[in-house]
């Protein structure tokens, strides 16, 4: 039997956007947008699309157990599941929800499956630019449907392009960054959208991501695609990044050879 898991759930993301996300862009009244946690928003839409892809996920997995991100907003115990045993999907229902509620792009849909507690897929797709990034671990990743495969090498240091998100730093972190920074090609303040970020990575658009913050559903899905095609993605003091891990920081990059050039640039000991 032919395991068509990739392009369901990408038609699934497909779907959701065109009948639930899409339609509420730049349409949403101020009812429709709320605050779940002080300067965490969430809109209708996170809401509606949550609940059609949970349900479409369940029936394509029977037994299998969705983590949400706004399901854990009312029940973080939730979490535990990202260590079991089984299949559990982790969702992003509108990555991006402070971009969206203010009518401004970039937003994505994000999901990924874990099997007994390991990463094995993932999917991301911004809606805006209908890219569609899917992969599985240890069969490569897929822009569009086309197999993406991440450079060797690295230029200069003084050539390197990408982004940290700077303002979840702590102050002493940040200023040191933000020397750092000075020493390279471009580094970019972040898009609010962990999602496109991603997708910059894996397009070449970038060669490497700063993240303080490492919410699960934010990262699930971008590492495995990353690392599916070549790339790195690894805690600040090189260790592994897992969606279950609660640590800050986390650094991404194109290959090993970026990861080490910006992580000394950035984070000099």
């Amino acid at each position: 039997m032919v395991d068509t898991l990739l392009d369901d759930v990408g038609g699934l993301l497909r779907e959701t956007a065109d009948r639930v996300v899409l339609p509420l862009f730049r349409h949403l009244d101020a009812a429709d947008v709320s605050e779940k946690a002080p300067g965490e928003l969430v809109t209708v839409a996170d809401r509606r699309a949550e609940e059609m892809i949970s349900a479409r996920l369940l029936r394509l997995r029977p037994g299998s157990v969705v983590v949400g991100e706004e399901a854990v907003a009312d029940d973080p115990d939730l979490l535990r599941h990202l260590r079991a045993s089984g299949d559990v999907w982790l969702v992003d229902p509108v990555d991006g929800t402070a971009n969206f509620a203010a009518g401004r792009r970039p937003f994505a849909l994000m999901v990924s499956l874990l099997t007994d507690g390991e990463p094995v897929a993932a999917w991301v797709f911004d809606p805006l630019a209908d890219a569609l990034a899917t992969g599985r671990n240890g069969e490569g990743t897929y822009l569009d449907g086309r197999p993406l495969h991440l450079p060797d090498g690295a230029p200069p240091t003084g050539e390197l392009r990408g982004t940290a998100m700077t303002k979840f730093l702590p102050g002493p972190s940040r200023r040191t960054v933000e020397a750092g920074g000075a020493r390279l090609g471009e580094l970019l303040p972040g898009q609010h959208c962990a999602g496109r970020e991603y997708l910059d990575v894996l397009t070449g658009q970038q060669q490497f991501v700063l993240f303080w913050r490492t919410l699960p559903w934010d990262h699930g899905p971008g590492t495995l695609l990353v690392r599916a095609a070549g790339g790195v993605a690894r805690r600040l003091d090189g260790t592994d990044y897992h969606p279950a891990d609660t640590e800050h920081g986390l650094l991404v990059a194109a290959n090993q050879e970026v990861w080490t050039k910006v992580h000394t640039t950035l984070l000099p000991t």
